[in-house]
């Protein structure tokens, strides 16, 4: 009775195993050896993968591609010039300051206002417009100009030559010029006609310099 007993005991048990195993088989699936592979795993922000990271490896990226019209183009070139010799330069930020020396400038002259002029001119532009300026006043001569809009301004020439940088701006610019003698008469302009001016501003900066500021080196009506 007991021997029986206990071989019921093991019958039990052994089917119990049994249902435990299945339970477990199906849950968990059984390996055939045709199972698809591991998904891989993501790769660092770095973009190496991370074996070779913790190996101190280097993966070498492709350099980016220069653009084609940046070697052809002489002004996009002397931009690049520019920037190698100078870390800060930004065209936009300088087409930005040129754009409020050109409206300065203007109207200092008009005014001829030559404090204002001085420290935004080189010395051959500046002795030009201080001697129009004395010029008019020996005259009697008041010149009148008012900005109405600035249209344009743009790079269409850049280099970098030697220890100066210059930059040639096209201005496109409405303006409404007027002068008049000592007792207020017209000798030249239409205080009532604006009239659309073109010039190419030339300014320059040596790269190397503490001062930050492009000085106006030269003027000339665009061709």
């Amino acid at each position: 009775m007991g021997e029986g007993y206990n071989f019921l005991d093991i019958i039990l048990l052994a089917m119990v195993a049994g249902f435990i195993a299945l339970r477990l088989r199906s849950v968990l699936g059984r390996r055939t050896g045709h199972e698809a592979p591991p998904p891989p795993r993501p790769l660092p922000r770095d973009g190496t993968p991370e074996r070779q990271r913790e190996a101190g490896v280097v993966v070498p990226l492709p350099a980016p591609a220069v653009p084609a019209a940046v070697l052809t183009d002489p002004t996009a070139a002397g931009l690049a010039r520019i920037q190698d010799g100078d870390a800060a330069f930004r065209p936009e930020e300088f087409v930005a300051g040129a754009k409020a020396a050109y409206e300065m400038i203007v109207i200092a002259y008009a005014k001829g206002d030559k404090d204002t002029l001085r420290p935004l001119l080189g010395d051959d532009a500046y002795a030009s417009f201080a001697q129009g300026i004395d010029e008019r006043q020996t005259k009697g001569q008041v010149q009148e100009t008012t900005l109405v809009a600035l249209r344009q301004a743009e790079i269409v020439r850049a280099d970098l030559k030697g220890r100066l940088a210059e930059v040639v701006v096209r201005f496109v610019a409405e303006l409404i010029n007027t002068t008049r003698d000592a007792g207020g008469g017209i000798v030249a302009g239409n205080p009532n006609a604006p009239e659309e001016v073109i010039d190419l501003w030339t300014f320059g900066r040596d790269p190397h310099s503490r001062d930050p500021n492009w000085l106006l080196m030269a003027t000339s009506p665009a061709g």
